[in-house]
């Protein structure tokens, strides 16, 4: 057999044969670890791969681990995958959760000091709804990015998800308030009515009198965030009567139930800048204190009644001719030794400056007289032409009082020290109290009035009455009828005397006859007389001819008739 494994012939020869020589193949052997070590080979390739291309373990502290899944959940960023929860367990006291989260080498950006990360899960509520697509998918861990470049690895999940997300376009703004009233994260911002934000978060101030909101406006509606704009809570229904009638204002439907702020800028000129970032303004209640003109410094001042001012509370308006002023900051009891009497004393803060033209111009004519200016000189000169605090009715419904600053004609001059700390106004009775001091005087005389005796007096004049109608019933009218009856009897008798066919009338004819014939003689007597007055001495002369006589109108006179008597008349 050759080398090669090829069995050689017997030679003619004779010669002997060589042994045949066996090689082995080690490379045989070697071939069979070849695959474990390309295997080896393959999984370090792998681990340096998975080394080079992990990002960096988070802890995010969770209050619960509802909806996670260890190995499953994924953390996203704008709906894309930054990492994933590879375990899940409990705190050391068992308060909280902690979740590992493996971040991919792409987003190790995300563990620094200010990134935030929330679970995203279904939530319904007044804001809206939010996480519907994790109804599928499942709840996943959301993230938002800041601007910190500093390192961490521990975080604190949000409960809620932020309303406002890092880069969002827009602009921050901080107000303040005293209460939060039914606002809350996420509750709408509006401006004419339309949402342009929301409330982002709000905390308590450091000296705890108050609450800190930051809201957030989009872009490009930032704009109108100026300078000189005024916020108001516009949260519920703002209801309102007066000489106009009922008036209803409010911003939305969701705004009632939710809550929400509006903004607008004051009428007439104001500065128009657009805000910078994370100005502060001030929240207001309403928006008639929001666009009411600048407070200025509050100024404390007191009062002292003498009445009762029921229906008086705190914050209750103080006007001054019917423009609000300030309002009342506590009422509290005195007691008087003198005059053993219980003064009510009002505390009241107004803005002098919301007078407007009005201070300034009462700070021009002090100065120009030589005057202070200070608030309390000026209500010095004030109170000398008799200004006076009163407690007014302000509603006959519910009895509210309000304070009225106002001048009262005739007042009696009072003590004013201008130096007094604080600064006390006088007062007088109002116009109410005035009415009820009336009505009590009005009492107290009808009380001094003896109606007893008077009802006793009352009681015998109508018996008396009541006797004297039954005599008339009983004796006057019987005898009156009888009367009526003969008079009516007469009134027919002299009627059938009357007739036309009886002899009084036909007497009363001849009579009426004779009279007129009488009559006739006396006028021509006078007619004769008056042309011949002699007669009355000679008598009357005899008849003319008739041709001789004159003629009256061309027609003849007839002569007259001797009289009996001759030449006497």
């Amino acid at each position: 057999m050759t080398d090669d494994g090829h069995i050689e012939q017997d030679r003619p020869d004779g010669a002997e044969l060589p042994r045949p020589v066996v090689k082995r193949r080690r490379f045989n052997a070697s071939l069979i670890w070849l695959v474990p070590a390309l295997a080896a080979l393959v999984a370090l390739s792998l681990v340096v791969s998975n080394w080079l291309q992990a990002g960096p373990q988070i802890t995010i502290s969770l209050q619960s681990a509802e909806g996670l899944d260890a190995g499953k959940t994924p953390v996203k960023y704008k709906d894309v995958v930054i990492g994933r929860v590879n375990k899940i367990y409990l705190s050391a006291d068992r308060s909280h959760v902690l979740v590992k989260v493996a971040l991919e080498k792409s987003a190790e950006g995300f563990a620094t000091r200010d990134t935030r990360f929330w679970v995203v899960r279904p939530r319904i509520g007044l804001g809206g709804v939010s996480g519907i697509d994790t109804l599928l998918s499942g709840a996943y861990i959301g993230a938002d990015i800041g601007d910190s470049k500093e390192p961490e690895d521990e975080f604190k999940g949000l409960e809620i998800p932020p309303s406002v997300t890092n880069g969002a376009p827009g602009r921050s703004f901080k107000l303040h308030s005293d209460d939060l009233g039914s606002l809350d994260i996420g509750s709408p911002v509006y401006f004419h009515r339309i949402q342009v934000g929301r409330v982002a978060s709000y905390q308590l101030d450091k000296d705890g009198k108050g609450v800190s909101l930051n809201i957030f406006v989009d872009s490009p509606n930032d704009k109108f965030v100026t300078a000189s704009s005024r916020f108001w809570n516009a949260s519920g229904v703002d209801v309102s009567i007066g000489a106009n009638g009922l008036k209803l204002n409010t911003q939305s439907l969701a705004t009632v139930l939710a809550g929400g702020v509006a903004f607008q800028d004051p009428p007439g000129p104001h500065d128009s800048t657009p805000a910078p970032e994370n100005t502060e303004y001030k929240l207001f209640g309403e928006q008639a204190s929001a666009m009411a003109p600048p407070d200025g410094d509050p100024r404390y001042i007191r009062m002292r009644f003498e009445q009762s001012v029921r229906g008086l509370a705190v914050d209750a308006p103080v006007e001054f001719l019917g423009i609000n002023i300030g309002k009342v900051v506590s009422v509290r009891l005195d007691y008087d030794e003198k005059a053993q009497r219980f003064p009510v004393v009002v505390g009241a803060v107004i803005y002098p400056q919301r007078l407007g033209k009005a201070y300034d111009k009462l700070e021009a004519l002090a100065k120009a007289r030589g005057d202070g200016t200070d608030l309390s000189q000026l209500i010095g000169g004030l109170v000398d032409h008799g200004l006076r605090a009163q407690a007014r009715t302000g509603n006959l419904l519910t009895g509210q009082l309000y304070v009225a600053l106002d001048f009262v004609p005739h007042a009696p001059k009072v003590a004013f020290d201008p130096s007094a700390k604080p600064l006390t106004i006088p007062t007088m009775p109002g116009s109410f109290d005035k009415l009820q001091e009336q009505m009590a005087e009005i009492v107290d005389k009808l009380d001094k009035i003896p109606f007893d005796s008077i009802g006793k007096n009352l009681d015998q004049t109508l018996a008396g009455l009541n006797a004297t109608l039954k005599q008339v019933n009983g004796q006057t009218l019987p005898a009156f009828k009888d009367t009526l009856q003969g008079v009516q009897k007469t009134m027919g008798t002299a009627n059938d005397a009357l007739s036309g066919d009886s002899p009084l009338q036909q007497n009363l004819g001849s009579t009426l006859e004779q009279v007129q014939r009488m009559a006739r003689s006396l006028r021509v007597l006078t007619d004769y007389l008056s042309g011949h007055p002699e007669a009355l001495l000679r008598g009357r002369r005899p008849d003319a001819k008739a041709a001789d006589r004159p003629t009256a109108g061309g027609a003849p006179v007839p002569a007259a008739t001797p009289s009996p008597q001759g030449s006497q008349p």
